[in-house]
């Protein structure tokens, strides 16, 4: 009897990363963290390409005249632009991270919320900073 009367089980799956984006809606501190190790990998994919940036810009004159070219090319700009955004971002998210590490009673629900709000105004700015300086503003 009690076989007739069973209720299918529910099916349980993993969460996608669509479902993440969409159907829930994340406090802002889970926003930053994401966006932490995003910025992370996004730095540790184009490492490469940095050092090469870096190579050019450090090895002779004429090599640095071959920097000043590449550079010049807005795709490259804008990739750089793209890498100092992920930098920046991650250098502010990191402090944050240090400081809730050394502050235990700064691990609440506000304060999170406060600060990464700094760490997104903080790291904006600077980007705009670094964006003005990269396209001839000053």
């Amino acid at each position: 009897m009690s076989d007739a009367v069973r209720k299918p089980r529910p099916e349980y799956r993993n969460i996608g990363f669509g479902d993440i984006t969409t159907k829930y809606s994340l406090p802002l501190a889970a926003k930053v963290s994401i966006l932490h190790r995003v910025s992370g990998a996004l730095l540790f994919l184009f490492l490469p390409f940095l050092l090469y940036l870096f190579d050019k810009s450090l090895t002779s004159e004429i090599s640095f005249q071959v920097f000043q070219q590449f550079l010049s090319n807005i795709i490259v700009k804008l990739i750089v632009l793209a890498l100092s955004w992920a930098f920046l971002f991650h250098f502010c998210a990191g402090i944050r991270h240090l400081a809730m590490d050394m502050n235990h009673d700064a691990v609440t629900k506000e304060r999170g919320k406060s600060t990464s709000v700094v760490v997104l105004v903080v790291s904006s700015l600077l980007t705009v900073a670094m964006a003005l300086k990269l396209f001839g503003a000053f």
